[in-house]
């Protein structure tokens, strides 16, 4: 028995889904899922700041120019794993892909986090966008999908990892484990 998390509700997971991935517990009820993604942005006012979840950022400076990606795992307000990487010639977009992909990697398979990115478009792209891009071939209706290997590798990272889920929250308004990531990434 579980309890979703979106409407409340208990509802029995199905066996085959628990025999797919073991020891895994599924977040929300047939109803309320969305395919592993959420279609909505979720936005953190500064007051809920998450204290658990995987925070993520990437930056360049300037755009295109060196720039840097960072990842942290929190739990509680406590860290289990971060990392961080740099390279000399690179765009925001993907520095903000790459922290994601890194970010998913930190947590060990079969357990439940939240990856958070101040980046809209990283968390849109997977969330929203990707799957219909791999439908049609890995093209847009209006030309070429950009970063297309990191889009590939995060869609098909996070895409075997139902336990993740990709969110969006607010950059600089103070979200500590935000901000943490932001400064790692900024080399900070």
């Amino acid at each position: 028995m579980a309890t979703c998390r979106s409407c409340g509700k208990n509802f029995d997971p199905a066996p085959s889904l628990l025999d797919k991935y073991p020891g895994w517990t599924p977040q929300e009820c047939p109803s309320c899922y969305t395919g592993g993604r959420r279609s909505r942005q979720v936005s953190v006012a500064p007051a809920d700041d998450p204290h658990t979840g995987v925070f993520t950022d990437g930056s360049a400076s300037p755009n295109p120019g060196a720039g840097g990606w960072a990842a942290v795992w929190v739990i509680e307000d406590v860290i289990q794993a971060e990392a961080h990487g740099r390279e000399p010639a690179t765009t925001n977009n993907r520095m903000e892909l790459r922290a994601l992909i890194e970010g998913a990697r930190l947590v060990p398979a079969g357990t439940t986090a939240v990856l958070w990115s101040d980046s809209n478009l990283a968390v849109r792209t997977i969330n929203e966008w990707a799957a219909g891009w791999k439908q049609r071939g890995w093209k847009r209706k209006t030309g070429p999908v950009e970063n297309l290997e990191l889009v590939q590798e995060l869609f098909d990272l996070v895409q075997s990892r139902p336990e993740l889920e990709i969110r969006w929250i607010r950059a600089h308004v103070g979200h500590r484990w935000n901000e943490y990531a932001d400064q790692l990434a900024s080399g900070g």
